[in-house]
């Protein structure tokens, strides 16, 4: 993250600007007071869950706030703090609309124990349900094969218009053997390190990439410095600190904007009334063993 900020900042002719102050697991607070001693125009940070929550509950006296992560109950924000975040929730919305919109009805939704994947779950179910949506029909992902043989006699028995896959990258392309035909749709992890032989094994599950990654010669994308770091979830996080930049220059300002709409290097950014940018990123779909933008049937 810190190196696609930097990276936007020098593009910009902003790096004396900018202050970056590290610390260690357990050192956010006094982090976060060294900067608020400052008095910066905005905080940018901290990134992870935790230092989030720690943040937000003790430290009560700070100036603005760019925070790049969520609190882990939802719970509103206090004043003058922003959230700009690479949750999986958002995907699991946009996906939620997107099946939606394909004419899907009923869902199965086939889950590890992870809770990422689980959390993907519970988003998607949230938005799909205030959709119209059936309530979705729940099995659990075990990798022991008699597990999933009695899974695939499950899927079968009670059959539904598509599928959730919600599993890890290195569960994915077994997971998808054991489901029946029709729609696929699966978190943004769901290629990350894959060869083409067993994103072949994938073929059709659509998920939703950063704007970054699925489509880096994309113009809106022209002007943004690029990093080439070899790595998806460095990279993602690296297209955050882009945008970061791009929102903190706007938030910095003496009077912050109440109305922001962004096309950003993560998605399309929507500042809401709870202060929390929304983020849509891209569609997209296996085909041919090579991730492609989605297109759907007209």
């Amino acid at each position: 993250m810190k190196a696609g900020f930097l990276a936007a900042a020098a593009a910009a002719g902003s790096t004396a600007r900018v202050r970056v102050i590290a610390h260690g697991d357990d050192g956010v607070l006094p982090a976060f007071a060294v900067a608020t001693e400052s008095r910066p125009a905005l905080i940018v940070g901290p990134l992870t869950r935790d230092d989030v929550k720690s943040v937000l509950a003790l430290a009560p006296q700070r100036p603005r706030v760019l925070v790049l992560n969520q609190a882990e109950d939802g719970s509103p924000l206090p004043d003058d703090v922003y959230a700009l975040t690479l949750s999986i929730d958002s995907d699991a919305t946009l996906l939620a609309l997107q099946a939606h919109d394909d004419g899907v009805r009923a869902v199965a939704t086939v889950v590890s124990d992870s809770p990422l994947q689980r959390r993907f779950r519970a988003a998607f179910a949230t938005t799909w349900e205030r959709a119209g949506g059936e309530p979705l029909h729940d099995y659990r992902f075990d990798p022991n094969p008699e597990v999933l043989r009695l899974l695939r006699h499950e899927l079968a028995a009670h059959p539904a218009d598509a599928t959730l896959l919600a599993v890890n990258a290195s569960d994915a392309s077994i997971a998808k053997s054991f489901l029946p035909p029709g729609p696929v749709y699966a978190s943004s992890q769901i290629a990350d390190g894959l060869p083409p032989t067993m994103l072949r094994d994938l073929e059709g599950v659509r998920y939703v990439e950063v704007p970054w990654l699925a489509d880096p010669s994309s113009p809106a994308l022209a002007r943004l410095p690029r990093g080439d770091l070899g790595d998806p979830v460095l990279e993602r996080l690296y297209a955050l600190g882009l945008d970061a930049f791009a929102i903190a220059q706007m938030l910095s300002n003496p009077i912050a904007p109440d109305r922001v709409e962004l096309d950003g290097a993560t998605g399309h950014l929507s500042l809401t009334p709870q202060r929390v940018f929304s983020r849509e990123g891209t569609l997209m779909v296996i085909r041919d063993g090579q991730p492609t933008i989605y297109a759907p049937a007209q």
